[in-house]
């Protein structure tokens, strides 16, 4: 379910982000464009929160 809610969240927020560019510049909006950067944004979300550790800080380390 994490996945979905990653994905469905990033799409809406990408193509928020593309519309608004767009629209700044003086472009066309292009909704594929989004599209493709919100799946790339997502595998590259999903990868990192893979390689960042789970495990707190805690109070290792202090004296």
């Amino acid at each position: 379910m994490k996945y979905f809610w990653t994905l469905f969240w990033t799409f809406l927020l990408v193509e928020m982000l593309t519309y608004v560019v767009s629209s700044m510049i003086g472009s066309t909006f292009d909704f594929v464009t989004g599209a493709i950067l919100a799946a790339g944004a997502t595998i590259l979300i999903l990868v990192l929160s893979a390689i960042i550790p789970e495990e707190s800080a805690g109070k290792q380390g202090l004296h």
